[in-house]
């Protein structure tokens, strides 16, 4: 059924781009060009001022002497005047060809309009709490192929990790620190229509893939604006899933007698991987100082690097050929490929009277830099409003993917993970002798190592079959009644479904699985959203205005799959689930709905004080009847005190407070109830087994409170701007799962326990160091400091502790620790006695110590400077992030230790390690221990010598961009009415690092769990590449 609906809706598409041509017809007018003069109001050009076609992206300068030409689509279009320390000035074209403007010194501040929670623009002047407002133009040039990561260092409060499992890789994204103790995503609004962000998969302990999230199917073509909700007074008319923020998306539409728009972007780039890695070059591979010597010591020293000085003699090699026993230093360069991506986006926008419309076309296919790895993404955007009647206005919003993921790589521990091979060869060991990876005759796999499951990394890229394919529908349908220029009724119906599928093969002739096996799965999930809201907007008298809005909103949320596999392959190579011996199955269902009802009201004064509250009641289908319906308020106040007190210099100036609380549901909908679940098959019998987590009837929803200050004013014609906000949020009635004794008959309980706390500070400023005839410097630099803190974890329970996520072989996890912030890096430090001296054990190794906390993986302070720099017709930007005060666990390290190919390895080769620190009788340690087996021991031991800083800075993006003059166009026989070039990087260096052979960013999952914790994930890359933007003439 879901299918056809997707299938219908394909073809909804193609007739309403068919219908939507007939319906804008009339207005199609041909272009017409308009000169003039933009003044300030002495009657001196202003050069650099902006003249923008209102209701499109369209526009263009003054030069020097302030004069401007612009070509508008027909006589109806209205131009927009704007200069930093002027008030803007809108003026209609009509049937003149040349316009010359005065504009008059003013408060800018007074046009900015932000669209808020629920879709309700507010003027900025009004708000009481923290909202930052991203152009989606000044992110697309240099684009990622997961959008999200396109706003690093852009937003104050706004964390994002991009992941490192090729393209489109799910990120961690969080807002003002961690609120709660799964770290939580913000939620994602598109044109007001709550979307799915979950991740298809993640990483962990045991391996795993990172399938990308539901933010990476969107084209950044598409979107208009990003407007970050920070606070929960900002967004807590969503609810629940608001707790930790909200990202409202604002996709492209047309524009009413705007005639046929048909614009283009190309984008064209190649990311090459960065190796971070400086090992040693001295010794080779082998074992016990010796090198290989025949197949079988080469086999059991494949990963090894603790054989003799490297001196270009021949050596053997696992194949039985000879190798020069020389330096091999580009086994990753090799290995990895230059990963192209390509994207093509056509839009066709328009509109008359009655009806807009905007109907786009995407391709992208971005290779990963792991060969035969990739994704492919196509989506079809549709936007139409209709003004049915006077009164009465319908607009319609469907975005539809189509992605296919090919052989995503395996990332940490997972045997099918290349990364893991290649990253730590022996010194010696050039991984071309590893191709094709597999024997040409028995198709078995090339093994270098006596450990099977350290897989060749090139039998993995080339047998190792997987795909995934997600089919994908965001739509919604507006209504809205306007009764009379104050009172209006509005209801929306959106619905986000999801249909995955996913393929698998764990080839014929694997090493540790020989015979092979094949999996296949689907998953369905959905999202519906009903909304009803009555809108008033009145001046109760002239100095007193009323904004109110009611509503109410029903959610339902459906998540079912299914799973088969198989293993043992009858018939070689027939990668069938009926051609395999052994079965396994899986299922799983969640539903879920919640009720509720909304308001907010704003009370004006005079323009420049402003009280605001709101309040939303949540009924939630997951908790018990008794503690099921929830109230969250909030209230708010503005105060622009510069139109009271006038400082010379100051522009604007306006203060604001907050308050709010919000809540959280249980999102797994059976927490209250006990459930059983279906495992594999016995002789084709299904086994099935209950949940071992005691329900709890008394669950009911988590608490956020939080609190806010700021400030924000504008000096010297509003050419500095400072925004500075200090909040202060609490977390209570954490839901935690915590063990139980298994004479209970169950393993764990959730219950209302833990509490964190977040304060900070952010600061945003803004400032145009330089303007004149020719030439503008606009520049911004925001800065967050984020404390956290958790506060309980099981109330007087006695835990100290909540473990996450493990990495195995790092001897060490993440865990939260009262009283500390959230996701502690737990690491072993060395035994002390009591003089503070290490203690060396019998076998002349120190001793460990105590599992302790070495400091959280989260950043504390982090942010970015933006430059951007305007003369002529070109334009050159460039963006820096940083993040400081976070700790990451590196099994890079580790495994380069035990492997031999750490630096730090070097000491003793030849003479032996002698451990400073005393033995347990107290006297000084003498012993003297083989380097190869010293450093080994002493990494197993010592976790703590894993732990790095993962402060950074990084030049994040440069992009130079040239516009071509519209003159070349007018009056040409060329197609084109505008065409810009930009020249593009991403990731372009690290400035600064404390890490040793890997990225201070680098992790192999988005899940707060293993946040911080990194190994074997792809490596980093570096974007170059270009942009093509391109629009016809009407």
């Amino acid at each position: 059924m879901k299918q056809k609906l997707l299938k219908t809706c394909l073809k909804v598409f193609v007739f309403a781009g068919a219908w939507l041509l007939f319906a804008a017809s009339p207005s199609w007018a041909v272009d017409k060009a308009v000169t003039g003069k933009v003044s300030d109001e002495k009657g001196n050009g202003l050069a650099g001022a902006t003249v923008t076609i209102k209701g499109t992206t369209r526009g263009t300068n003054t030069d020097g002497n302030g004069s401007f030409r612009i070509v508008v689509p027909d006589d109806n279009a209205i131009l927009v005047f704007s200069y930093i320390g002027y008030a803007k000035q809108e003026i209609a074209v009509g049937n003149r060809s040349n316009i010359e403007v005065q504009l008059q010194p003013g408060d800018a501040s007074l046009e900015e309009v932000v669209v808020t929670a629920l879709g309700i623009k507010r003027d900025t002047r009004s708000l009481g709490y923290s909202v930052t407002t991203i152009d989606a133009s000044s992110v697309n040039q240099a684009r990622e192929t997961n959008v999200i990561n396109s706003l690093q260092g852009r937003v104050a409060g706004l964390s994002i990790t991009p992941g490192t499992g090729g393209p489109g890789s799910s990120s961690r994204i969080n807002l003002r620190g961690v609120s709660n103790f799964s770290g939580g995503s913000p939620l994602f609004v598109i044109n007001g229509v709550p979307m799915d962000n979950s991740s298809r998969g993640n990483a962990g302990e045991w391996g795993g893939n990172n399938n990308g999230d539901g933010i990476a199917n969107i084209n950044p073509d598409d979107i208009e604006t990003m407007t970050v909700l920070k606070g929960a007074t900002a967004a807590a008319l969503y609810g629940t899933r608001a707790a930790n923020g909200v990202i409202l998306i604002t996709t492209k539409g047309g524009s009413k007698n705007s005639g046929l728009s048909v614009e283009y972007n190309g984008n064209m780039q190649f990311d090459q991987v960065i190796d971070f890695s400086d090992f040693q070059y001295v010794y080779g591979q082998g074992t016990q100082g010796k090198r290989p010597t025949d197949v079988n010591s080469a086999r059991n020293s494949g990963i090894y690097s603790w054989g003799e000085k490297m001196d270009g003699a021949p050596y053997t090699q696992f194949d039985g050929k000879q190798y020069p026993y020389s330096p091999v230093k580009d086994n990753i360069e090799n290995f990895y490929r230059t990963a192209a991506t390509l994207t093509n986006t056509v839009a066709m926008s328009g509109g008359n009277e009655q009806t807009s419309f905007r109907l786009s076309l995407s391709s992208m296919d971005a290779e990963a830099t792991v060969r035969n790895s990739g994704m492919k993404r196509k989506t079809i955007n549709l936007s139409v409003n209709q003004k049915v009647t006077e009164k009465f206005d319908v607009s319609v919003m469907a975005n539809y993917i189509d992605q296919q993921d090919n052989n995503r790589p395996g990332l940490s521990d997972a045997p099918q993970n290349p990364n893991y091979g290649i990253i730590l060869l022996a010194t010696s060991f050039n991984q071309n002798a590893l191709k094709p990876g597999y024997d040409p005759v028995t198709g078995n796999e090339l093994t270098f190592s006596d450990d099977t499951y350290k897989t060749n990394p090139w039998f993995v890229v080339n047998q190792f079959k997987s795909k995934l394919e997600r089919k994908r529908l965001i739509s919604a349908i507006t209504g809205k009644y306007q009764f009379n220029d104050w009172i209006y009724l509005q209801g929306r119906v959106g619905y986000d479904l999801i249909n995955d599928g996913g393929f698998g093969v764990t080839p014929y002739g694997t090493a540790y699985s020989r015979l092979g096996s094949v999996s296949n799965s689907k998953e369905q999930r959905n999202e519906m959203n009903v909304d009803g809201l009555l809108g008033i907007n009145r001046k109760i008298t002239p100095d007193l205005g009323l904004n109110v809005a009611l509503g109410a909103n029903l959610r339902k949320n459906k998540f079912e799959s299914v799973g088969v596999s198989g293993g043992s392959l009858s018939i070689p190579y027939l990668y069938t689930l009926s051609n395999t011996l052994t079965k396994g199955q899986s299922y799983g269902f969640n539903e879920r709905q919640v009720q509720s009802a909304y308001y907010t009201a704003d009370l004006d004064y005079k323009n420049f004080l402003t009280l605001s509250t709101t309040g939303r009641y949540d009924v939630y289908s997951t908790l018990p009847a008794a503690n099921r319906g929830i109230f969250a308020p909030s209230v708010s106040a503005s105060f622009v005190f510069s139109e009271l007190l006038k400082v010379r210099s100051m522009d604007f100036g306006k203060l604001r407070a907050s308050y709010a609380q919000t809540s959280g549901e249980a999102f797994d909908a059976y927490l209250t109830s006990q459930y059983y679940s279906l495992g594999n098959t016995i002789n084709g019998i299904p086994q099935g087994g209950f949940s071992s987590q005691l329900p709890n009837l008394d669950l009911k929803p988590f608490r956020l409170t939080e609190f806010e200050l700021g400030f924000e004013t504008k000096f010297l014609q509003n050419r500095l701007g400072i925004d500075f906000a200090y909040f202060n949020r609490v977390t209570k009635d954490e839901i935690v799962s915590g063990p139980l004794s298994p004479t209970t008959g169950f393993s764990s309980r959730v219950l209302n326990l833990g509490s964190t706390k977040n304060t900070g500070i952010e600061l945003l400023i803004t400032g145009t160091p330089i303007v004149n005839k020719s030439f503008k410097w606009d520049v911004s630099f925001n800065i967050t400091n984020v404390k956290n803190t958790i506060v309980d974890i099981d109330g007087d329970g006695g835990t100290q502790q909540l473990g996450l996520g493990t990495y195995r072989p790092l001897n060490g996890n993440i865990a939260h620790v009262k009283g500390m912030a959230a996701a502690q890096v737990m690491a072993y430090d060395y035994k002390y006695n009591a003089n503070g001296q290490v203690i060396i054990g019998a076998n002349g190794v120190p001793e460990r110590g105590a599992l302790t906390p070495m400091g959280s993986a989260i950043p504390k302070v982090y942010g970015g400077l933006n430059n951007n720099f305007n003369y002529g017709n070109f334009s050159l930007g460039f963006l820096f992030d940083y993040k400081f005060g976070a700790k990451v666990l590196s099994a890079t390290n580790h495994y380069s230790i035990v492997d031999g190919l750490h630096k730090m390895t070097l000491e003793g080769r030849e003479t032996g390690v002698v451990a400073s620190g005393v033995l347990a009788t107290g006297e000084t340690n003498t012993l003297n221990v083989p380097a190869y087996t010293y450093y080994p021991a002493l990494v197993t031991n010592i976790s703590k010598l894993n732990v790095f800083n993962a402060d950074f800075i990084k030049l994040r993006q440069v992009v130079l961009s040239y516009h071509m003059p519209e003159k070349w166009f007018t009056g040409s026989k060329l197609p084109f009415e505008a065409i810009s070039l930009s020249l593009v990087g991403r990731n372009l260096a690290t400035l600064l690092r404390n890490t040793e052979n890997f990225d201070p960013e680098a992790g192999f999952s988005s899940d707060l769990r293993y946040a911080g914790t990194e190994g074997a994930q792809l490596p980093s890359t570096r974007t170059l590449g270009f942009t093509l933007n391109a629009r016809f003439k009407k």
